[in-house]
């Protein structure tokens, strides 16, 4: 069994539960409340920065200069297909400038991209693939399973057509089979230091979820804190 093969079986009851999440399963129905989405969407904007990000650094970690190129070419499609895609979103959801600028990454999304550095930053390339592996493959099974799905708002069939596309099924592919390669020229201590990064990223995809069907925020905000300085 291909490296790859073993942590998708290993986290399929986690994918599962990805799948059949109510922000899932609504955003294909169409029924899912568009501040859910209008959350997300600024969410997801911080996360792709950051995923970006921890890509550029996954090619400075490579072995050999097509690597780093790649890596390069997949930070370059996380900024030119998938930010655009939301900075189009943000538009038609009139997310103002002024949002942008206040925004505050909540608990989840900062949780999630500060594990991404960590995987980077204390291991190996290996290690920045197995991080950050899940949100494009789990995004890709999720957008398989959606893309017959017909919902009547514009916003979430372009969502659904974005990663249920041949260009995207290219790029997941791409770093399973990079993935693989690795698996065999590393340690045992480092397959499974990587596979614990695996199963922390797709515990964090559900999450992600989660964070956006109940607007999570942080328990105190800072206008309390502020108000309470004032006081």
């Amino acid at each position: 069994m291909l490296f790859s093969e073993q942590l998708r079986k290993a986290v399929d009851p986690i994918w599962e539960a990805s799948f059949h999440h109510p922000f899932v399963k609504e955003l294909g129905e169409g029924t899912l409340d568009l501040r859910c989405f209008r959350y997300y969407v600024l969410q997801d904007s911080y996360y792709l920065t950051h995923f970006a990000k921890v890509q550029a650094l996954g090619g400075a970690m490579a072995d050999d200069l097509q690597t780093t190129a790649s890596m390069a070419h997949h930070a370059q499609n996380t900024y030119e297909a998938e930010l655009r895609l939301h900075e189009t979103f943000m538009k038609e959801l009139g997310i103002t400038e002024e949002e942008k600028a206040s925004f505050v990454p909540a608990p989840t999304a900062y949780a999630y991209t500060s594990h991404m550095y960590r995987a980077a930053f204390a291991g190996h390339f290996g290690d920045v693939l197995a991080a950050i592996l899940p949100c494009y493959w789990l995004y890709y099974e999720i957008g398989e399973r959606l893309k017959h799905c017909k919902p009547n708002h514009p916003i979430y069939a372009k969502w659904i057509e974005a990663y249920g596309s041949d260009w995207f099924k290219q790029l997941v592919e791409q770093q399973i089979a990079r993935l693989n390669d690795i698996a065999e020229t590393v340690s045992a201590k480092d397959l499974e230091r990587m596979k614990q990064h695996f199963w922390i990223s797709s515990q964090y995809e559900y999450l992600f979820w989660d964070m956006a069907y109940k607007l999570e925020h942080w328990p105190i905000e800072e206008e309390d804190v502020y108000a309470k300085e004032r006081a």
